[in-house]
């Protein structure tokens, strides 16, 4: 998926906050999964500005989140609230929504990689209501 599409999602979702704290998502790869037809495997970057969160979304995928830089604020619907350090882990699953997602500082950024099998050509992330 290229750079423009994956902004162009990510505006979509972020048109009730503001301009200041929208994600910035880097596609860094997606290639199609080897013996698993239809299937695909996509890497990225999402960093938060200070005090920056996502909407309640799902992904419809299997997420892995490591944390890079800063800590972050993850919560998936029936689950507990945590807050990830560099290093630190978070799984979502293809049923899981997505409830909690934000920069747990209001005065440094976060940067965290999410790895993330799909099904090809579907949406990184759906907003929910």
């Amino acid at each position: 998926m290229t750079n423009i599409k994956i902004m162009l999602i990510l505006l979509c979702l972020m048109a009730g906050t503001t301009m200041a704290q929208q994600p910035l998502i880097t596609s860094l790869v997606s290639k199609d999964l080897a013996g698993l037809p239809g299937k695909e495997i996509i890497a990225i970057t999402v960093e938060y500005a200070p005090g920056g969160s996502d909407p309640i979304h799902r992904h419809d995928a299997q997420a892995v989140v490591y944390v890079l830089e800063g800590s972050i604020v993850m919560e998936l619907k029936g689950g507990k609230q945590v807050t990830l350090k560099p290093g630190q882990t978070f799984y979502e699953g293809p049923d899981d929504v997505h409830t909690v997602g934000r920069n747990a500082s209001s005065t440094k950024p976060a940067k965290f990689l999410v790895f993330m099998v799909k099904d090809k050509g579907a949406p990184i992330l759906a907003p929910l209501q």
